[in-house]
This record gives structure tokens, sequence and C-alpha cells, in this order.
């Protein structure tokens, strides 16, 4: 059976170059299956965009059982053939095919440091060679487009399979190439691949809720983590701004709502419930005294039965984060919304992290989105085999598999778990992450937290955390740091490319440390690197 190194290239779309050695990756794939080759090639991990080489100009290197390799060159489109032999121009430079070839088999094997017995062959798919005895080439070792379908066939003439195999020699040339060639998907190509795709996939939410009608429109979203949620109400804000309407858009959390500002257009109210609260008082004339242990008990009895004017009265309402609210914010809002107005409450139970009982909404049209598309399919699995999905959930990403990683340190040690999540940083930007790509939640509130009150995780790594405090205009105040630092309760609702989940640590693993677990794993898009207790690894290990 043939081995491809690395995974992952068939969850990966690209352009232009790239999409053609994707192409001959999955013939390859397709025809050398039951073939004991293993095949390097270099077509996502470095820049999918541009389709570059894994090593020079050769874009696959097969390794036969006796440790044999093969160097294969795919030149797409056209080349010209000079009496200096095929030259391929790439930014209007001519480059000698022949002669790269050739660099390509002396370096690497000056690399090696010993014997290394290597061939080569050029692929080039879309032109037809006319005088293979001038290419500078063994006519032998050209696939032109006349003979691409010869292309398997060659690699096993090339290296046979029944030769005696050294194994001393196969394990030496794999991990050679495993080290030259860095065999780990750039983030840099992955992650905007990654974003387009999901959003692709999880937009079907949106395009199905609008294709909705009935009146009073008043539609339940019942969705998990990554299903679209977010993608449908920013359809649903713009499509009311677009028709000259006044939507409101409010949620639980206020990092979340920051968020969805940024992302939303000009007009219209985005805002958290609290949020809210505060600007209905104020707006009414009263500061409310926050020292007061039922402050927030006083403004909610006011907006239950103060008049509204014009100006707290939409056209839609958007209720994000519906399983963190109660039935008197429920009314509250829908007070707001105007007769023969929209409504869609958008809710998922797998992230009741305050334990609340469900919002009847007795009349509402009900839709179930069961599919994650944002998480890799190996998370979803990880929640579902220890009991973190109370409703079901199906894997829907294209990435199969999450870089998944585990640092444990001992249960009370708030210094070694400290120089754990250090060290999870270290791993993130080795793998190619930047600070930007990388999100720290940690498993416990801001209060009892021991990170989320650092300025910096190291001389190296300062962090970016809310300080608890608020500026005369109510905004967040955050630390002046390059990593974002999070409880997993103030993340929820968004995501990152990478995610240190830290602090996990619990006696018992009951509802409250499923739902925890399964909000901050699902933050994760790409890699995921859990910072857990002994005790905390132990009872996982003991569910999964």
């Amino acid at each position: 059976m043939a081995h491809l190194h690395p995974t992952g290239w068939q969850e990966m779309s690209a352009t232009g170059a790239a999409a053609r050695e994707i192409e001959t990756l999955s013939y390859l794939n397709a025809t050398l299956a039951e073939s004991p080759y293993h095949i390097y090639h270099g077509v996502h991990w470095t820049n999918v965009e541009k389709g570059y080489s894994a090593f020079d100009q050769v874009d696959f290197v097969i390794v036969a059982p006796n440790g044999r390799l093969l160097l294969i060159e795919q030149i797409s489109g056209f080349l010209n053939e000079t009496p200096d032999g095929l030259v391929k121009n790439y930014a209007a430079k001519p480059r000698k095919v022949a002669q790269h070839i050739m660099r390509s088999i002396r370096v690497m094997t000056e690399r090696f440091g010993g014997e290394l017995s290597i061939d080569y062959l050029l692929y080039c798919p879309d032109y037809t060679v006319r005088d293979p005895h001038l290419a500078g080439l063994d006519p032998r070792h050209i696939i032109d487009a006349n003979r691409k379908h010869q292309l398997a066939q060659l690699v096993r003439d090339t290296l046979p399979v029944d030769d005696p195999r050294p194994d001393a020699q196969f394990d030496k040339v794999t991990r050679f190439l495993g080290n030259m060639l860095s065999l780990r998907p750039d983030p840099s190509a992955m992650i905007g691949n990654a974003a387009r795709m999901v959003a692709r996939l999880s937009g079907g939410l949106a395009t199905w809720a609008h294709r909705l009608e009935f009146e009073p429109f008043r539609l339940r979203v019942i969705g998990t983590a990554g299903s679209g949620k977010t993608q449908l109400a920013l359809a649903e804000f713009t499509a009311a701004i677009e028709a000259g309407l006044c939507p409101l858009y409010v949620c639980y959390n206020r990092p979340l709502a920051d968020h969805i500002e940024r992302l939303a257009p000009k007009g219209g109210k985005v805002t958290s419930f609290h949020m809210l609260s505060d600007a209905f008082a104020r707006d009414r004339g009263d500061t409310p005294n926050y020292a007061a242990p039922d402050v927030w008990e006083q403004i909610e009895a006011q907006m239950s039965v103060s008049p509204l004017p014009e100006s707290w009265q939409y056209d839609v309402v958007i209720v994000d984060e519906g399983q963190d609210f109660s039935v008197a914010w429920r009314d509250i809002l829908l007070r707001m919304l105007k007769e023969n107005g929209r409504a869609i409450w958008l809710e998922d139970p797998n992230q009741n992290l305050y334990g609340k009982e469900s919002v009847p909404l007795p009349g509402w049209v009900t839709l179930h989105s069961d599919t994650n598309y944002r998480s890799p399919r190996q998370i979803v699995d990880i929640l579902a085999s220890i009991g973190a999905t109370q409703t079901p959930v199906e894997a829907g990403s294209p990435f199969k598999g999450a870089d998944i990683e585990e640092l444990v340190y001992p249960h009370g040690d708030t210094e070694a778990m400290l120089a754990q999540t250090r060290r999870a940083v270290t791993l993130c930007l080795g793998a190619g992450f930047t600070r930007e790509d990388i999100a720290i939640a940690s498993f416990r509130g801001r209060e009892k937290s021991a990170i989320l009150h650092l300025d910096q995780l190291s001389d190296v790594h300062t962090l970016k955390s809310f300080t608890g405090e608020y500026d005369l205009f109510g905004n967040p105040q955050y630390r002046d740091g390059g990593l974002l630092a999070e409880s997993v309760y103030r993340f929820k609702g968004q995501s990152a490319p990478a995610i240190i989940f830290t602090e996990i640590d619990f006696e018992e693993m009951n509802q409250l440390v499923l739902r925890k677990l399964f909000v901050g794993m699902t933050r994760a898009r790409l890699k995921l690197v859990l910072v857990l207790s002994d005790r905390a690894e132990q009872q996982l290990l003991d569910r999964i």
C-alpha cells in the first residue's frame, strides 16, 4: 500500500500549477495504491497558490522498499525546445530543465552523506516533446503529453518492488527525507484554505434559512459549534441593512458582540444583553449603580414595563447564544420587535456553560443544524467519545485530523502549568503559526485563572487579556500584549487557527466540565494543544 507524506492533500484547494500537481498526486495515489512506495510531495505544505516544490524543482520523491529514490519534476504548460535543451520560463526568466534536475540530484546526494541510489523523471503532461534526443535528458526519462498514461507503469519499472529490502537503508532514507523536507503543513497556506472551505460549507445554513417563508417569521436555530450560526446571523443583519431596515443583534458575551460588530455592516445595533441594558438605563436618564447587588434586576424590571420610543424598536431581532438567555430576557427583546418583524433565535445546548433551562419559544419554527464544519473531525470524534455532546454532532469539516497535542502538569502546580503553556506556545510557533493565529483559552473563569492575571507568559510572550475594567465609554480594557488570552467563557463564539486550551483541571467530569471541554476544543480550526493536569488527563483517558 502506498504511503503519502504528508497527509491532508485531499482536503486542500489550489489554483494554477498547484492544482495540476494535486491532480498528479491523486493519479499516483490511485494507480500506485497497491504498491509499497512512500511518496513525498511538496504541493500543499509550502505555498498552495504558487505550487512550490518539495525539493528545489522536484515535485515528487518516491521511495521504494529497498531505499532507492525516484525524483519526478512536473512542468505544466508550455516548454521551449532550444539548442541547450528544454527550457521553461518562470517569471519571464528561462530555466534549463535538465540543469535543475541534475543539480537537485547532486545536492540531495551530498546532503545525504552516503551512498544514495537516485533516478529521475521529467513529467510534462501538457506538452509533447518534438525532439526528445535534443531535450538534454535521456528520452526514456521523459513522460510528455503523449505518454502521460504511462507514468505509473514507468514508476514501477524504475523502482521494482521485488528487489531485496535492506531495512537500514530504507529507514535511513525516509528519516533523511522527513528531516530535510520538513514535512508538515504550512499554516500560511492552510489557514486561508481552511477559512474559505469552512465558510463555503457552513454557508448552507444561511442559504436555507433565507429561503424559509412563514408568518410571523419566528425561527429558532439549534445549531452546533461550527454549523454556520454566525454566518446566518450576519446574513440576516446585512439583508436588513440593505433593505433599509433596522436590525438588532444581541448575544450574551461581550467579546462576541465586539467581534460581530467588526464583521457586520454599519447600521442597526450589535450588542450584548448587558450592554443593551446599560444603554437603555442611560437613555432614560438613569445611571446604574453597579455596586448595588440587585442592579441588573432593577434594570430588567424597567426594560420590561417602560414605554419604548421608536428608537428602541427594531425590524429584525437576532438572538445569539440563546442557551444563555432567560425567559425575562426573551420577553424584553421581543418587546423591541416591530409588528410583522423578523425574529431569529440561535442556540447550542452543548455550549450551555451556565446551566440555564432552555427558553420556551411556543409557535416558533425550529431548524436543527447538527454538522460542525469548523472543527477537524478528530476533535468532533473525541468529544463524542467522552460524552461531551448532549445532542448529536456530525463531523463535516474538510479536515480529517487535527494537530492535537497534550501537555500534562501535576495537579495544583501553577508554575508547571505555566511552563507547559509556554511550551505549547513554542510548539505552535514551531509548527509555523504566527502569534496572530494563536489564542490561549483558559478552562477557568477570569477570577480563578492564574494565567489571565499575567501581563506576560515569558520574557518574549506578552499577553493580551481582559483586565476586568472598562473605560468611560464602556469599552473593555485589555493588556497590551501579543498573544490573546481569554477564559473559555469569554471566548465562546469565536475561534482561531491554533488554540492552546490551558488550566484544564477538574476533580470530577460532570456536565459543566464536559460543556467547557466542548466549547474550548471546538474553538480550534487547525491545531489544538491541551494543557491539563494529570488527574484531568486520567479521567479523559478513562472515557476515550
